[in-house]
């Protein structure tokens, strides 16, 4: 079995998975992750649509996204075991290891840091990352490039200093 597959297929899987969003017969909405987590607490903490503007913008969208989430976990580790055969735990990056520490506690907070500030950012756009991204980006959408451009651009940038090797210039 070959250790990663064909761009074309993933773009073909791509298309499909969109295709089917946005068909009647499918979600008949753009497709995107946060939300899912969105419509978890609303149903967690009570928040009722009736009360609260927001839990009535999320409730439209329904539990699919939720659903969608548990595949791609599901989709990925079936990929990593069968297919690519390439699974192991790493709670730790090599690269994170060679230019920051060996701290588990430093990675998991700075992951949640930068994974905060990513999903609050893209909430405040009125979508998800992977919305604006992935959807707005199939669909051609000037704010989906936009955020696309952005997102990257930056993280390329931050990249280059966060993990830039000790006593070198950037």
């Amino acid at each position: 079995m070959p250790k990663s597959i064909p761009w074309w297929v993933g773009g073909i899987g791509m298309s499909l998975l969109f295709y089917l969003s946005f068909s009647v017969w499918g979600a008949d909405r753009p497709i995107g992750a946060s939300t899912g987590m969105s419509y978890l607490s609303n149903m967690l903490f009570g928040l009722s649509p009736e009360e609260y503007k927001y839990a009535a913008m999320v409730e439209n969208s329904g539990a699919w996204e939720g659903v969608m989430l548990i595949g791609v976990f599901f989709g990925g580790l079936f990929m990593s075991l069968f297919v690519t055969k390439s699974f192991h735990i790493s709670y730790i990056p090599t690269l994170w290891k060679e230019r920051k520490n060996k701290s588990i506690k430093s990675r998991m907070i700075w992951s949640f840091i930068a994974g905060f500030l990513l999903v609050f950012g893209a909430r405040l756009a009125g979508g998800c990352n992977a919305g604006h991204i992935l959807s707005g980006g199939s669909q051609v959408a000037v704010s989906g490039i936009i955020f696309a451009v952005v997102a990257l651009g930056t993280g390329v940038i931050t990249g280059r200093f966060f993990y830039k090797k000790k006593g070198c210039k950037v």
